[in-house]
């Protein structure tokens, strides 16, 4: 059944199946890499880790990705949509303003740190946030040259790049907690693998500022900072905010529980739809705006469709039989929350389709609100799910919430872009 679903995408899509099957294929290899070494790692922390404990790791780690939502404000977009004739002004002033922003960002992590530690007295978690902070300047570092790449379509280096820094994260804490049974473990091998991502980033796509090329107004790389800054942290809410609400409801014996379920099931098809969304993104900026891009959207959308539902469902219908075969029998009663969370795929192969339309479209406004609206719907289920007293509800109260809101999104702004030809919308004003 899969394998026809993509030989009827790929006969309809033509030519591009090919460009977006490597893509994907190029991440997909990375992350069935990555997974096996994660596989472990999983096994490692079931084995010797007790909920409460992964709740505590997870704490920091969660708010570490609510913070670093702040640095993603659309500098990276910016290097893929420029005009030719812009690139080098337009990296300068990324490298430039994305320098800054990061070093601001440490003090603020710092402060949340200390807020973690005095006022709600996780100290734990508030140290390891605080060590967290130094992961910023490896990332300001190859900012540029990562960005570069994608817009090159240097997809096999981007996903070797992911792979490398994942795979060696998973080998550190899986030795960190044979050794050193803590929550230290889980989160220390994120800051050691920062260089190794800075040195494949660099390598990538080599770049040295042009100093001639001067910089581009301050205004245009700014217009789109905050509405990118809103839907980039929108989504990161939608999918740390639920450890903070289920830490919050049902305890962090409960979240360890959760986020164990929420890696050994949806994690892998998260990953595939963002590396689906890199994929992407690029290949709708590169079409000209209105028939060609409207085409190339039609493209994407069958190609995904083809290759995630599958996926997804194997993967659900599968759970019952994996879980307590390769994580042991103690974790058996988490098999239907993983079959329920390996659901979700779908809505996030919706979303990530309708940001990667609207951005491309410079309609990060629009973009920013849908964002809104499947977070709150999102998190809104979970938090009345949760209030049931049981993990099954609260996630069944976030799939649902989820799905919700990404085909209403879905219906508002695909339908209409695949169904009506829109007229000539430019991302920036072209050169002279």
């Amino acid at each position: 059944m899969p394998l026809r679903l993509i030989q009827k995408a790929e006969h309809r899509i033509g030519p591009h199946f090919a460009q977006l099957a490597r893509g994907l294929g190029s991440y997909g290899s990375a992350e069935v890499a990555t997974r096996l070494v994660r596989l472990l790692t999983t096994v490692v922390i079931a084995r010797s880790l007790a909920p409460a404990i992964v709740g505590e790791a997870a704490l920091a780690l969660t708010v570490f990705e609510l913070v670093r939502v702040l640095e993603r404000i659309g500098t990276g977009q910016q290097i893929v949509q420029a005009e030719a004739c812009d690139l080098a002004a337009t990296c300068n002033s990324v490298q430039r303003f994305y320098a800054g922003w990061t070093g601001a960002l440490m003090i603020v992590q710092l402060l949340v740190a200390a807020l973690l530690a005095i006022v709600f007295h996780r100290t734990t978690a508030g140290a390891m946030l605080s060590a967290l902070t130094l992961v910023y300047p490896f990332m300001a570092g190859g900012h540029v040259q990562f960005y570069l790449a994608m817009r090159a379509g240097l997809v096999s280096r981007l996903a070797r790049i992911g792979a490398s820094q994942a795979i060696a994260d998973q080998i550190l804490t899986a030795a960190l907690l044979l050794i050193w049974p803590s929550p230290w473990s889980i989160v220390l091998p994120k800051l050691l693998t920062a260089p190794l991502w800075l040195i494949l980033a660099r390598r990538a796509a080599p770049w040295q500022p042009d100093r001639a090329a001067g910089l581009i107004p301050a205004a245009r790389m700014l217009r789109y900072a905050g509405p990118i800054m809103l839907a980039d942290g929108m989504a990161a809410l939608r999918t740390q905010g639920d450890n903070l609400i289920i830490a919050a409801v049902l305890g962090t014996s409960a979240l360890g529980t959760y986020y164990f379920a929420f890696n050994a099931g949806v994690g892998i098809v998260s990953s595939l739809v963002t590396a689906f969304g890199s994929v992407a993104f690029p290949m709708l900026c590169g079409a000209k705006a209105g028939p060609a891009r409207i085409g190339m959207l039609r493209r994407i959308a069958l190609g995904g469709a083809a290759v995630f539902v599958p996926i997804v469902a194997l993967q659900a219908l599968a759970a019952p039989f994996y879980v307590p075969l390769v994580f042991g029998a103690h974790w058996a009663f988490a098999a239907p929350l993983i079959a329920i969370l390996c659901l979700a795929g779908v809505p996030l192969l919706v979303a990530q389709i309708t940001g990667c339309w609207l951005r491309a479209e410079g309609k990060v406004g629009t973009d920013a609100a849908s964002s809104t609206l499947t977070c709150v719907l999102a998190l809104g289920g979970l938090w009345l799910g949760a209030h049931f007293g049981e993990l099954k509800f609260a996630v069944i109260g976030l799939i649902a919430g989820q799905t919700l809101g990404a085909l209403w999104n879905g219906a508002r702004v695909l339908l209409p872009a695949l169904d009506i030809p829109r007229s000539l919308n430019l991302r920036s004003e072209p050169c002279s």
